[in-house]
């Protein structure tokens, strides 16, 4: 993104708060951030008078924390945007901790159950099966495969009853109601939470501001089409106030969602357009990988690359923009029309 482009964005809250700590960025929100053990570092957390809206990943430090900053003040309810462990991983922690009620969409609730378990087509062989059908060479493949569910050791265990959200659902969270918002592309039933009274959204990773979110191909819907679904998702973002204060889980709280809309379409459509110029010739997704990220992955980047480019390349195909066909060698490749 160009800076000017950024510079539309408004950050009210400069600085991150620091782990321990918290920052009220609206009437009754609190802003908190536990940190990761991934590139990107941090997570940002919420919590709306007596409920929290996300909980980091299930170790020990993120718990230590966590009992810091509620010491023995009361939880009512524990809700979670989506399954991925750092979104998830304390959900049942706190649960059972402060004898909260968890809420979250049913999509969500039963992918992380089925992850957790390797259950339903989500283990880490179906989906190197289907990066190698798009051209995923064995020797970056085994730098991938593992036995160890990552995902049960950073979400040890998951509420086993839930309340369920729906698209539209009016919550009364922190004693003022909120709206319940649900994306797709990005996870299965995405929430978000929109309170019109002090003119706030919860956005989890649906609308982040400097980085892109993922959009992934993955082996439980090896022929779906994610990137429309999260582009028609944003899309819903201009039907909120344009100044609505976003409350990202990565990144600082930002005024200007329209801006911020039209700034992913503008990136994901420059992707598209640098692959439509790469297909002159089929290639696969493997081998458009340098055209859609110019920098060296590593094993545990290229899991997600992969996933990303598998998406844009469908995205072109069911839009007609680009053929595909599945070579002799059982790899499938696109060129365009």
């Amino acid at each position: 993104m160009s800076r000017q482009a950024i510079s539309q964005l408004t950050y009210p809250f400069p600085e991150v708060p620091a782990p321990g700590t918290t920052t009220e960025v609206a009437p009754g929100i609190r802003w908190l951030s536990m940190p990761l053990p991934f590139q990107l570092d941090h997570i940002n957390l919420w919590l709306v008078g007596e409920d929290v809206v996300d909980t980091g990943i299930g170790n020990a430090e993120t718990r230590r924390l966590w009992a810091e900053i509620l010491g023995k003040r009361r939880v009512e309810r524990v809700v979670v945007t989506h399954y991925h462990p750092d979104h998830a991983g304390n959900a049942a922690w706190l649960c059972s901790r402060y004898g909260a009620e968890f809420w979250t969409t049913q999509g969500e609730y039963l992918t992380a159950h089925a992850v957790r378990t390797s259950s339903a087509g989500y283990t880490a062989e179906a989906v190197l099966e289907v990066f190698r059908r798009n051209g995923l060479d064995e020797a970056r493949a085994a730098k991938m495969a593992s036995r160890r569910n990552r995902y049960a050791e950073l979400v040890p265990e998951f509420p086993l009853a839930y309340r369920r959200i729906i698209e539209g659902d009016e919550l009364t969270i922190g004693g003022r109601r909120w709206r319940a918002i649900v994306g797709h592309g990005h996870a299965p039933e995405h929430l978000s939470l929109f309170c019109k009274e002090i003119n706030t959204v919860i956005a989890g990773d649906m609308l982040l501001s400097t980085i892109s979110t993922n959009v992934s191909v993955w082996s439980i819907d090896p022929e779906g089409d994610p990137l429309r679904l999260f582009l028609d998702s944003i899309a819903r973002y201009r039907d909120l106030p344009a100044d609505v204060l976003v409350l990202p889980s990565h990144g600082k709280p930002f005024r200007g969602a329209h801006q911020r809309v039209a700034q992913l379409e503008q990136h994901h459509e420059a992707r598209l357009s640098e692959l439509m110029q790469a297909l002159q010739s089929p290639r696969s997704a493997a081998e458009l990988l340098p055209v859609l990220f110019r920098r060296p992955l590593d094993a545990h980047q290229t899991f997600f690359a992969m996933g990303e480019a598998i998406a844009h390349l469908h995205y072109l195909y069911y839009a007609g923009r680009a053929q595909r066909d599945m070579g002799n060698d059982g790899i499938m490749r696109y060129a365009t029309r």
